[in-house]
């Protein structure tokens, strides 16, 4: 990488030209709807969907460890059956589990109008069956460059490590990158770590803000 002093680097940050586009992937480039996934388990174990709502409110922390890497698959299908009073047979609780999204078409053909131009990066935290069953899935998925997983990483955003990964696996500096996110704090994190963050909420509001960094597509 180029070797830049911290002191120049934020004079950089308004000056490089950017050479890759990060996104998250959840509200993103698929969308997220849950209440799918409750639904299913509801019919399966007998529970009403707002108990279950509360289960998993309750018990936040397991959803965490799995997008974390501290619970593997097996371990993490073992607790939310124990939460649910129901054993889950894999298969069925991988449907109602991955059956959670919906892709974002727009985002998608911003995407496939990007790739020419710029290293596409992909940083998002996930577990291994929405990784497996969803976002591999994608038809985007083999337009990027590079793939960094909270579960792999062993951290969650807003977490630097995240940032880090992606970085080296693309080989650039933070200032030469865009990232998209869906939740604000994250985008913040990235701009504080001195990526152009950006909060997303539409294609269209995203596309505004990448003409206002002078991105081409």
């Amino acid at each position: 990488m180029v070797n830049i002093q911290w002191k120049d680097r934020y004079r950089f940050t308004s000056q490089a030209e950017i050479k890759a586009i990060l996104f998250d992937f959840g509200d993103v480039i698929w969308n997220l709807d849950h209440k799918p996934l409750l639904q299913a388990l509801s019919a399966a174990c007998g529970k009403p969907v707002d108990e279950l709502q509360a289960l998993v409110s309750g018990h936040a922390s397991l959803f965490e460890d799995y997008e974390s890497g501290r619970v593997d698959s097996p371990r993490f299908l073992a607790e939310v059956s124990a939460l649910c009073g129901h054993d889950f047979p894999e298969p069925e609780f991988i449907r109602a589990f991955t059956g959670i999204f919906t892709p974002n078409g727009a985002t998608q053909d911003l995407i496939r109008r990007l790739k020419p131009h710029y290293k596409l990066g992909l940083i998002s935290n996930t577990n291994p069956w929405h990784y497996e069953y969803a976002i591999r899935r994608s038809e985007v998925f083999p337009l990027f460059d590079s793939v960094t997983l909270s579960f792999q990483v062993g951290a969650m955003k807003p977490d630097p490590r995240l940032f880090e990964d992606a970085l080296d696996k693309l080989d650039l500096m933070a200032e030469e990158c865009v990232f998209v996110d869906d939740q604000p704090a994250f985008a913040q994190a990235a701009t504080d770590h001195l990526l152009h963050g950006i909060a997303f909420t539409t294609p269209v509001a995203l596309m505004a803000e990448l003409r206002r960094l002078k991105v081409a597509f």
